[in-house]
């Protein structure tokens, strides 16, 4: 599987709710603010490998003191395992930080990256560094959310699951009913262990018919995320596999949400319409929407099958047969939606 499907499950935390500043416009020395200006137009051009440079560049000219070079040091860094260089920019932000406020934050984006390396390469080691680091920003201040999770999500990959249970609460506590984390974090309370999975991450779409839609509110069903696009031949002409797919599977523990990338409403709903595309159907808007960022699709059509328990299995660019495995994790979902046999 590709690096982003690794990363994904924790990557949306790097801008935490704690934070609402407006962060500074670019870097103050002439030449950083040159090469911070072509990293931005190589990020418009998907050339991400010389943005990270070009971020990395803009920040040295800067002293090591550009914090808008930092943030996107960590996040492309994160996202391309650029492990080192989103690491540096880590260590300068908490060496700039002044405000307990700020080096809480700096700590936390820290851990962030640590976690995502950690699940990467599955090491106990990385997942401890990435606890210290959550546990600095609640040191700096105590009441944060994000940090507790991260902390959770630290402690659980180490194999901590009581006391990852503690930090998942708190962070319950603090979050309203219908937020998509908080949903999560209740299945981590009740299940650590799912912290060692591959996840896909938390979202809440609304449907075209006005169903809200949260992917750990389908925990026990088979879930088959399609994006596709009205104007993408391929997407049409892989159509009549999905309606076949919706059809055979029609009364199984199977959600089938289609996600389309289509700018123009009116021709997605009037294309939905006319062919009969009667399962949940979601407009992201485009490759840089919120649904297609957080799975990293850059090509369509591109499906991810996810098992009952929220898990990815599977994941194909273009038509694709996938019936054999739908039956299997189907037949898995019936196992765990069956009551417990009563022991003699």
């Amino acid at each position: 599987m590709r690096r982003s499907l690794i990363y994904f499950a924790l990557a949306m935390l790097v801008q935490p709710s704690f934070s609402q500043e407006k962060a500074p416009e670019g870097p103050t020395d002439e030449k950083a603010r040159k090469s911070f200006a072509n990293a931005l137009q190589e990020v418009k051009e998907r050339k991400l490998a010389f943005a990270l440079d070009d971020f990395k560049k803009a920040d040295k000219q800067d002293g090591g003191h550009c914090k808008p070079c930092q943030k996107q040091m960590i996040k492309f860094g994160v996202e391309l395992g650029e492990w080192k260089t989103a690491e540096l920019a880590a260590t300068e932000m908490i060496a700039d930080a002044k405000e307990p406020r700020d080096l809480a934050l700096a700590h936390y984006q820290y851990a962030v990256l640590l976690a995502n390396e950690a699940k990467q390469k599955r090491k106990e080691d990385i997942y401890s560094h990435a606890h210290d680091e959550a546990t600095q920003a609640l040191a700096a201040a105590p009441n944060f959310p994000d940090a507790s999770f991260m902390d959770g999500v630290a402690l659980a990959g180490m194999g901590q699951d009581d006391a990852a249970k503690v930090r998942f609460a708190e962070f319950i506590k603090a979050r309203p009913a219908d937020d998509p984390q908080r949903q999560r974090a209740s299945r981590y309370l009740d299940r650590p262990e799912l912290v060692r999975a591959k996840l896909v991450p938390p979202f809440s779409v609304t449907t075209m018919d006005g169903a809200k839609i949260s992917m750990d509110d389908l925990q026990g069903k088979v879930v088959l995320l399609d994006f596709w696009a009205t104007w993408c031949a391929p997407c049409r002409e892989a159509l009549p596999h999905i309606q076949q797919v919706a059809k055979k599977f029609k009364d199984e523990p199977l959600v089938i949400l289609s996600v389309s990338l289509d700018g123009n409403e009116a021709n997605w709903k009037e294309f939905v319409g006319k062919h009969e595309m009667t399962w949940p159907q979601y407009r992201d808007g485009g490759f840089t929407g919120p649904v297609a960022k957080m799975f990293g699709v850059t090509a369509i059509p591109h499906t991810f099958t996810i098992d009952a328990d929220g898990v990815l299995q599977e994941e194909h660019i273009g038509d694709a047969s996938i019936e054999g495995k739908l039956k299997k994790l189907i037949s898995r979902a019936h196992e765990l939606q069956a009551p417990p046999v009563p022991q003699k």
